[in-house]
């Protein structure tokens, strides 16, 4: 049962001292993120606590990509005091920093309904697999199809992403590279889609995933899974590209859903390599 809030309730920037006090409220969740994700979170983007008794009872944060978009991610209130307006007042004042951007969001079904008062529309869904990585077979590479390691002549990358996200992914994208294996998928010695394997939560997450098509989002994950066999992996995947139908029958579940909703205009990829697999639910 929720405890009635009766001192004042503070809301104020977050700041790098918060981070012990949200890692905590993630745990209370059982969401699985570490410290070390925390802080690149905290690195990336901006953030706003809910402060009662001088203790963190709720956070949020946002990111901004370029002039016209951000995310919004990591809302959370503390299970005691739920149910009393706080998520709203969470939402409002991040929205209300974010003024001038359409902003993205992954919403669990708990709030939605929360999302659609403030003027969210659903506009995707993302399908979470995870789980030990199946033994994977070797896939046959179409002529001229390679998978290598990103290397130095590969900075066009970032573009690549950022036209397939439809948002600027410069900053998010170099952050994520720092601490991740990168693989490059290459037809006739041009790239044409990149995965990145990175250390998060439970295990490694295959995260993002760009390809031209689902044959190449196929064999970028195959690279992946097959050399994690056995070990736990988790790739969140855009659905209605094909991909999250066939991680089942390979042995990678579901294991749950969340609705990508937007308020304003939401993000126009381009014409050419697609996002199969977003970075984190919090960063879309």
């Amino acid at each position: 049962m929720a405890t009635e809030v009766k001192s004042p309730l503070t809301l104020r920037k977050m700041t790098q001292d918060d981070l012990l006090g949200a890692i905590e409220l993630s745990q209370e969740q059982s969401w699985p993120h570490r410290p070390e994700d925390w802080e690149l979170f905290f690195e990336l983007g901006e953030g706003i606590v809910a402060e009662l008794d001088d203790k963190v009872v709720g956070t949020i944060m946002a990111w901004r990509f370029g002039e016209d978009y951000a995310t919004i991610g990591m809302v959370i209130v503390t299970n005691e005091i739920q149910g009393q307006g706080i998520g709203r007042k969470l939402m409002q004042a991040m929205l209300d920093q974010l003024e001038g951007c359409n902003v993205v969001l992954n919403a669990t079904q708990e709030g939605l309904p929360l999302y659609a008062k403030l003027g969210f529309v659903p506009c995707g869904v993302v399908r979470q697999h995870q789980g030990p990585a199946p033994a994977m077979p070797l896939i046959e590479l179409m002529p001229g199809e390679r998978v290598r390691p990103v290397g130095g002549s590969d900075e066009h990358l970032v573009d690549m992403y950022s036209k397939a996200s439809g948002m600027d992914r410069s900053h998010i994208f170099e952050a994520l590279c720092r601490d991740s294996s990168a693989v490059v998928l290459s037809r006739d010695h041009e790239p044409v889609g990149f995965a990145l394997l990175r250390r998060f939560g439970r295990g490694r997450a295959i995260a993002p995933i760009v390809a031209p098509d689902l044959d190449g989002a196929k064999v970028l994950i195959t690279h992946w899974l097959g050399a994690r066999a056995g070990k736990f992996c988790r790739i969140d995947v855009v659905e209605g590209l094909g991909l999250s139908k066939w991680l089942e029958a390979e042995g990678l579940p579901c294991v749950g859903t969340v609705t990508t909703m937007v308020r304003g205009k939401a993000p126009m990829p381009q014409e050419g390599p697609q996002v199969f697999a977003i970075a984190a639910q919090a960063l879309g």
